[in-house]
């Protein structure tokens, strides 16, 4: 053994040549360890347990990133043991560079470790019952961006053996082109704040923003961008800080109270508007919806009419019944026995101002259900059965006239050519 260690010191360039190929083996087999034993070693307790958590650690292999730590720990600490000769060392220190470099290794080892927890703790808390469409991605993906910067500057200062305070003084002179960069990763990281304290968005919400052809439900919110799937299943892609900066839609309120608003009028052609007959009272007065509005009205009016001595024979002397006031009621009631009508909300049957286009009579309601199909039904079956009983009270729906309109006005005019 002294033999050869005399040998090796007449010939130094040997021996050192020999000391790194002693040290890149002792480094491989580092690595052999850590992955065959110790790695599958974890792997087994992970799958064992019952704590998800680790389950995504593994995913994303925290755990092999982790292991690479091994031979990089070797080589730092083997490096000082390493025979170099004068004639190298005076020209370059080999166990510092071997130092500076296995230690920045180590420094990339971290920053991939640390990215993939990040990424890690992401899936499990969108995965988990915690989450209520209140996403974390954004947070994770800044703080990637914050591990990925930091990162880089250990990195480069490890590796010239420089403090990492020097390399972040000189960062404030180029502050302004950072900003410049990352104008828009600063507007939506600042954007995904004030979305998520104020609860405005969350995954599953139904949003509208016309300026962008936006209808549809919330798929993803992420650093950049909101995905929405519209309702003719394209994927829209909306910066995030646009949710900021412009005012838009979300139906989220809706869904939560049970009821959809009805909100829809029709009109009614003024020149059917008229006082109705005591044979019509009579006969509307079978509608078992306007049973008990009839009998009110008329108990009401002949003491009104009796009080001031009104003769009912004259028009303007007495009050009487209309029929699209009694059209109104008619629809109150109507609407307050459907059983797909809201009966915990408001329930409004109303004129609004006349028009050219005749009188409008509008239905304000909400239905007891959210779901899109069957409000749409609903909403039809309730004015396919106003359009079909109108003509009942002895009411028409104004529309514009046609041209079969104004073919069978002018065969009335001038007869059959």
């Amino acid at each position: 053994m002294s033999d050869v260690l005399a040998l090796l010191e007449q010939y130094p360039l040997v021996a050192a040549l020999i000391g790194v190929a002693l040290l890149t083996l002792v480094a491989y087999l580092a690595d052999l360890v850590a992955k065959r034993f110790l790695l599958a070693g974890v792997h087994r307790i992970v799958r064992e347990t019952s704590f998800r958590f680790d389950d995504r650690l593994l995913e994303f292999n925290v755990f092999g990133r982790l292991s690479r730590l091994a031979p990089a720990l070797t080589i730092y600490y083997g490096a000082r043991f390493l025979p170099v000769p004068e004639q190298i060392s005076s020209i370059l220190e080999v166990d510092t560079v071997l130092e500076h470099a296995a230690a920045a290794a180590m420094v990339l080892v971290g920053v991939s470790t640390l990215a993939a927890f990040l990424s890690a703790v992401g899936k499990a808390y969108a995965t988990s019952d915690l989450a209520q469409g209140r996403p974390i991605e954004a947070y994770t993906q800044i703080a990637k961006i914050a591990v990925y910067v930091v990162g880089a500057v250990v990195f480069i200062a490890t590796l010239t053996g420089r403090s990492p305070l020097l390399l972040l003084s000189g960062i404030g002179a180029v502050t302004a082109v950072l900003l410049l960069i990352f104008r828009d990763t600063i507007l939506s990281f600042v954007a995904s704040l004030q979305i998520t304290s104020y609860d405005m968005v969350r995954v599953g919400d139904w949003i509208e923003m016309s300026q962008y052809g936006t209808d549809g439900d919330v798929i993803e919110l992420s650093l950049h961008t909101v995905k929405v799937q519209n309702w003719d299943k394209t994927i829209m892609a909306i910066p995030t800080h646009k949710l900021i900066e412009e005012p838009f839609r979300n139906w989220r309120g809706m869904q939560e109270s049970g009821g959809r608003r009805i909100k829809r009028a029709f009109y009614v052609d003024m020149s059917s508007i008229r006082f109705l007959t005591d044979e019509e009272l009579d006969r509307l007065g079978n509608f078992v919806v306007l049973r008990d509005y009839v009998c009110r009205k008329r108990r009401e009016l002949a003491e009104y009419n009796k009080e001031f001595s009104a003769d009912p024979s004259l028009v303007p002397n007495a009050r009487r019944l209309t029929n699209v006031g009694t059209f109104r009621a008619y629809l109150v009631g109507y609407l307050r026995q459907h059983p797909r009508i809201h009966q915990g909300m408001t329930l409004l049957v109303r004129q609004l101002e006349p028009g050219a286009g005749g009188l409008p009579i509008e239905i304000y309601t909400f239905t007891n259900t959210t779901e899109w199909g069957a409000y749409e039904d609903i909403q039809s079956d309730v004015f396919d059965h106003v359009l079909s009983i109108i003509h009942e009270f002895g009411l028409g729906v104004f529309q514009e006239p046609s041209g079969a309109d104004l073919a069978a006005l002018a065969a009335k005019t001038h007869g059959p050519s």
